[in-house]
C-alpha cells in the first residue's frame, strides 16, 4: 500500500498533528492496524502515537482517504482520545485484556 500525506495541521494544545492522507491499495481496504503501522513508519513515529480516526473507501475503488491524529507520545493519546478509539487502534490495550 502506498500512502501519500495530503495535509498536516499542528494542534499544540493537544500535543498532536492532524493528518489527512490518501492511500492506494491492491486488494480490499487494509485493516486499521496495518494502515496505522504504515503511517507511523512513514512519519517516523511509534505506532502507539498514531490514532486512525476514519478510513473512507468508495465502492469499487482502490483508493482510500483517511484521517489520523499523530500524538507527541502514547501518553498524550491516552489522555485525549475516547476509550473506543483507543480500543480500535489497540493503544494501551494489554494482552490480558484482549483475551478476556
Amino acid at each position: 500500500m502506498d500512502i501519500e500525506i495530503i495535509s498536516e495541521t499542528e494542534n499544540p494544545m493537544l500535543h498532536r498533528t492532524d493528518v489527512k492522507f490518501e492511500m492506494v491499495h491492491e486488494d480490499a481496504t487494509p485493516s486499521r492496524l496495518s494502515v496505522r503501522d504504515s503511517l507511523a513508519a512513514k512519519l517516523n513515529k511509534d505506532a502507539d502515537e498514531v490514532v486512525i480516526r476514519k478510513l473512507d473507501t468508495k465502492f469499487g475503488m482502490r483508493k482510500t482517504v483517511g484521517l489520523a491524529k499523530v500524538y507527541d507520545s502514547a501518553a498524550h493519546a491516552q489522555e485525549v482520545e475516547h476509550e473506543h478509539m483507543l480500543e480500535r487502534n489497540k493503544i494501551g490495550v494489554t494482552e490480558e485484556a484482549e483475551e478476556a
